[in-house]
């Protein structure tokens, strides 16, 4: 019989279809393809023709995964008191079962569930047969003992036709048909029935059909077949199958599943159990792991303890088969494991190269950022100093770098915005290197210093002093320069730092990091700073409350409010949009607006900070200057579009435009008619993002009115709004620009990654003696120096 990839070359597919593309294939659908071409593939016997020789070696490969086998325990799909399902969990874990199979995905179910539906059962009908006086007598406990006095093969038999029933009821609503295999100890000892029973699981895939495996209960005990036993037919040892972890292991290593999901009460494996102090969950587990792991105490209402599980996903792994072990509580596990996110444990047997974890990396963040503030601030200074120094000092290497991802990001069809952002250069360099002096000849007061000074009373001070945030993570996109900025920044204020780049500036942000670990080694904070460049989901470090404390997104707008939007415990320091404005008012002087306005739009189309939309004070479209505005602008490349106010008054003109509240990041802006300042302002507060708004006049009150009117995060009167920055406002760099109205606003530096403690120095004091009088309260503000 043809093999599949010769299968696949008669058909005119290429050998990579099945494993590289992420178009997944049913055995069904292939063996149609096949009989169509006259080809005699035997539909049993193509499960054994696609043997994997590895597991997958990153999660992001497990969308690849075409056969799945999902292994449900009793504490997954059993209600908490042991009697009856938990049906409403249940019904989510087959809606996401079907919804791989409707996927083209051959998925094979591992339940339990029968003895305890059975039990439900049993106990409902034993409670009805008792008399009237058994019930109500104190002294006959049977009503109690009910559940635990049935045999469990008795609620196992009449458990597995209710349980079928069920899941032939919840699988119906979306047209899925199953199919029950139970399993006996000699299903597997004896060499016939255990051939007949994985052809039998062969047809069914081939036929669509989702087959559902039980251990037979009611006629069996269970299942073991000792770890030295040799399978028939292969001459190798098999697996001890002794509860469905094993059974599992056994059915997903035999059909080469692709990924074997246990999904339990427990969120994956940890190091000890997770109720103890220092338990850390491993959230990659290889072969190396083993002897890291501390196991407790089994489930309540299975068979099979976390040691089993381990030993089950080992051997699987050991065969071939990617493994993960979650807690199937959990809202939507198998699609977002399935999707790559990092939940529950998984195990791979490829040899990867040896990265860090995150939870590591955090750990080491927040440890370096002690070791950063016992510092003196002339240390901290010097680390800065040594950073700035090489980036002129390794400008060649930097650029190199910059050249490999601006070529691999031309290729790629990256926007021009995005790569502008990208581009580094020798002045830009400079540039930076300039500012990181900036925050490091500014940094000597930054951590503890003292805000408030009060005496309480006799020999009693308390102090506010000023203390890093702890560990932050700065989510950047396609800014390279970004990362020695924050860097600095970080340094400064003695704050633990995680950076996660974009993909675009891969070999600009691994040299300048390299750049900033030799700059901390020169003071022993080498672990403050991490790079995570691992295939880490975003999503997944927006739930690591427990290690990051701030989380400061630099990118795109869709980018940040999806942070916005996913970060549930852990505050987002920054802003969505940029849709500054510039209003010219009828008082404002021609040269200085075109001036203005010619830098706020074309210095830089790609900041935050660039003029978004003109606003023009209607007495100008009689004039001169709404005519030299648009030329200007024309002149310069940009692409206008018009509010709806000025396409009201125009004949022929620029477009309309879709949105007033739009950042366009280019080379394009909208220009709108006001009748005063009022109307520019209401204008500003309903279409603007509370970034930088600009009014270009010489009438000195009505500059004062706008400042105070507006409410954004920086107001200017006759200067260009690319002023809106850190640099430009001597913090010598920025992490980000915020427009939230609590902590930080505007251009954020050193300040706005600092926070405060209160140091509280006395000598015996005691709050009892104050309130009997022993001792008085002075509250006397004292001088902080």
């Amino acid at each position: 019989m043809c093999n599949l990839l010769n299968i696949c070359e008669k058909l005119g597919y290429l050998k990579n279809v099945m494993f590289r593309n992420p178009t997944l294939i049913s055995a069904r659908n292939f063996s149609v393809k096949c009989q169509h071409y006259g080809l005699n593939v035997d539909k049993r016997t193509l499960v054994s023709t696609e043997r994997k020789q590895q597991t997958f070696s990153d999660r992001s490969q497990l969308k690849y995964a075409r056969r799945l086998v999902v292994k449900l325990g009793s504490a997954v799909i059993t209600r908490e008191d042991g009697n009856g399902l938990a049906l409403g969990r249940l019904s989510s874990i087959i809606e996401q079962v079907a919804e791989c199979h409707h996927e083209g995905r051959e998925c094979i179910m591992v339940t339990s569930g029968a003895v305890a539906f059975g039990r439900q059962k049993l106990t409902q009908e034993l409670l009805m047969s008792l008399s009237m006086r058994e019930t109500l007598s104190p002294s006959d406990h049977t009503r109690e003992d009910a559940g635990s006095i049935l045999d469990p093969r008795a609620a196992a038999a009449v458990g597995q036709s209710e349980l079928m029933s069920m899941y032939d009821a919840m699988f119906s609503q979306y047209n899925v048909k199953i199919a029950q295999v139970l399993v006996t100890k000699p299903d597997f000892y004896n060499e016939e029935t255990r051939k007949n029973l994985f052809c039998t699981l062969s047809e069914l895939i081939s036929l669509n059909i989702v087959p559902i495996v039980n251990t037979n209960d009611a006629v069996s005990p269970p299942m073991y077949i000792h770890d030295d036993t040799v399978v028939p037919g292969t001459g190798k040892k098999g697996i001890g199958i002794k509860d469905n972890d094993s059974l599992s292991a056994l059915l997903a290593a035999e059909i080469q599943s692709d990924l074997l999901i246990m999904m339990s009460d427990v969120d994956g494996i940890y190091n000890k159990p997770p109720w103890e102090d220092g338990a850390r969950m491993i959230h990659t587990y290889t072969s190396k792991e083993r002897d890291q792991v501390q196991f407790g105490q089994k489930s309540k209402v299975g068979t099979g303890g976390m040691d089993s599980k381990v030993n089950a996903a080992t051997w699987a792994m050991a065969r071939g088969v990617s493994v993960v072990i979650c807690n199937g509580m959990q809202e939507k596990a198998i699609k977002t494991i399935i999707s790559g996110r990092k939940v529950g444990t998984f195990f791979t047997d490829c040899p990867t190269v040896s990265t860090t974890s995150v939870d590591v990396m955090a750990e080491n963040a927040r440890s370096g950022s002690r070791t950063l503030q016992k510092l003196t601030p002339a240390e901290r200074a010097s680390a800065i100093h040594s950073l700035a120094d090489l980036l002129l000092d390794k400008k060649d290497l930097i650029l190199e770098a910059n050249a490999k991802d601006l070529e691999e990001a031309t290729k790629n069809g990256l926007e021009t915005p995005l790569l502008n952002r990208l581009s580094l250069s020798p002045g830009k360099l400079k540039t930076l290197s300039i500012g990181l002096k900036q925050i490091a000849d500014s940094s000597y007061e930054n951590v503890g210093r003292v805000l408030r000074k009060t005496k309480l009373a006799e020999n009693l001070i308390l102090q506010e002093v000023t203390v890093p945030i702890g560990v932050l993570l700065v989510i950047f996109e396609s800014r390279p320069d970004s990362l020695p900025q924050v860097a600095a920044l970080a340094m400064a204020s003695a704050n633990g730092l995680l950076l996660k780049g974009g993909k675009e500036a891969a070999h600009s942000n691994k040299t300048l990091m390299g750049l900033v670990k030799e700059s901390l080694q020169t003071v022993g904070a080498q672990d403050a700073i991490a790079l995570v460049s691992t295939r880490e989901e975003i999503s997944d470090l927006l739930s690591m409350e427990k290690h990051i404390d701030l989380i400061i997104p630099r990118g795109s707008s869709d980018l940040v409010r999806s942070i916005q939007k996913q970060s549930q415990h852990i505050p987002v320091l920054g802003h969505a949009e940029g849709v500054c404005h510039v209003y010219l008012d009828k008082d404002a002087d021609p040269v200085k607006a075109l001036k203005i306005v010619r830098d706020a739009k074309c210095d830089y189309p790609a900041a935050c900070n660039a003029m978004e939309t003109l606003l023009i004070h209607e007495d100008h479209l009689t004039g001169n200057l709404f005519t030299e505005v648009c030329n200007m602008l024309k002149n310069e490349g940009v692409k206008i579009h018009a509010g709806p106010r000025l396409a009201s008054q125009l004949t022929f003109g620029p477009p309309a435009a879709r949105s007033m509240r739009h950042e366009y990041g280019d080379l394009e802006c909208c220009i709108e008619i006001v009748k005063n300042l009022d109307e520019a302002v209401d204008h500003i507060h309903k279409f603007g993002s509370s970034h930088t708004d600009v009014i270009v006049t010489e009438d000195y009150n009505t500059a004062k009115q706008f400042l105070n009117a507006v409410d954004s995060a920086c107001v200017f009167h006759n200067v260009s709004s690319r002023f809106a920055d850190g640099f430009r406002f001597g913090l010598g760099a920025e992490v980000g620009i915020s427009t939230a109205r609590i902590h930080a606003r505007g251009p954020v530096g050193v300040e706005g990654l600092l926070t405060t403690k209160w140091i509280l120095e006395g000598t015996d004091h005691t709050a009892a003696e104050f309130n009997e009088g022993k001792r008085n309260w002075v509250h006397e503000k004292l001088p902080v120096n």
